[in-house]
């Protein structure tokens, strides 16, 4: 998979980043969610054990493309 990289937020570089993909998908690079409650109503969802959530600023998707 290549990465693009397409932006950041943060301004010491980092996370959160968002990358596009030569796949036509985007990687998120962002904080794990550990909250409890979240992960929780994730589960809940559909998310199953060996994937992971991320949390980003809205501000950050402004680099995504239409």
């Amino acid at each position: 998979m290549k990465l693009t990289h397409l932006g950041t937020t943060s301004g010491a570089g980092g996370c959160p980043e968002l990358y596009e993909t030569d796949r036509d998908t985007y990687v998120v690079q962002g904080a794990r969610i550990t909250d409890s409650d979240a992960l929780e109503v994730l589960r809940q969802r559909g998310l199953p054990d060996h994937e992971t959530a991320v949390e980003i600023p809205k501000a950050l998707l402004h680099f995504a493309k239409d």
